[in-house]
């Protein structure tokens, strides 16, 4: 997530703190004013003592990023995510969301330097708040990969009725974003793997169901995008019936669309012998 190392300088004084924050989270300590002492100046030459012997020993070190600052990072995201999944990229405002989040507009800057970079943290936000594979019931990782791939796809109407608001922000993201702000969407998704895939697909490997003659960064490149996919053609006709097709699918038909994706998938990264089982069955 994209944390600027201090408040920016151009932040409204008047919220509280602002000034103080500045200065202590870049790492300069305000001394505090000497006393003025009134009264004629010494007679004779000032007599200063000899330069101390050895290094000077370091003060204790300023404290970064305190929580009630990590705090007040958390609720604008939180506020942004939600505006930009009710309002979209462009329609939303930083002024709105920093007045909703008690914040100056300025604070807002100074964390996130753009509105692209406070996007990109509501992403971030929105992607870590989403289960890994693996996390799906233990019953259901006993029965295999693609029996894990069956129970995250069945559920995928679930993020339009709970978690439409992060599901919206990846969205906006994945379809919506500029060139440069997709860039760092792929560079975040690379370096966190945030929905576990690299783990699920070495879980695959080694129960024997996925394919070792195919380089495993390819396998992982081709389940995400796959998934992402379905996953958005899914949630899509659940938000807009009708998009892909004269009327909206019955649930009977978004079950065989189910099953039709993890047999196609099962037959080009399976093994021959979980191939046959998918066409057997």
């Amino acid at each position: 997530m994209i944390r600027l190392p201090g408040r920016c300088q151009y932040a409204d004084h008047a919220e509280g703190e602002a000034v103080d924050d500045f200065w202590s989270n870049n790492g300069i300590r305000r001394a505090a004013a000497a006393p003025v002492v009134k009264g004629p100046a010494p007679a004779g030459p000032v007599v200063t003592g000899p330069a101390p012997a050895g290094p000077v020993p370091a003060g204790p070190v300023p404290v970064r990023a305190p929580a009630r600052q990590l705090a007040r990072q958390d609720r604008i995201i939180a506020v942004a995510m939600r505006h930009f999944a009710e309002r979209g990229y462009e329609d939303a405002r930083i002024e709105e969301i920093a007045r909703e989040a008690g914040v100056a507009k300025g604070a807002v800057f100074g964390y996130f330097a753009s509105k692209a970079g406070l996007f990109l943290a509501a992403y971030q936000a929105a992607a870590r708040s989403f289960s890994s594979y693996l996390e799906a019931p233990p019953d259901v990782c006993e029965q295999g990969f693609f029996a894990v791939i069956t129970y995250w796809l069945s559920r995928t109407p679930h993020l339009v009725h709970e978690d439409w608001v992060p599901y919206r922000v990846t969205l906006l993201g994945n379809y919506c974003a500029s060139l440069q702000l997709r860039r760092e969407i792929t560079q975040f998704l690379l370096r966190e793997d945030p929905y576990g895939t690299q783990a699920f697909v070495r879980f695959g490997v080694d129960r024997g169901e996925i394919r070792r003659d195919i380089d495993a960064k390819m396998i992982v490149s081709l389940v995400d995008w796959l998934m992402d996919r379905c996953q958005d053609a899914i949630v899509t006709e659940e938000l807009d019936p009708g998009l892909f097709g004269s009327a909206a699918q019955s649930p009977h038909m978004r079950d065989l669309r189910v099953q039709q994706f993890v047999e196609l998938l099962r037959s080009a990264i399976g093994t021959r012998s979980v191939a046959g089982e998918g066409r057997s069955s």
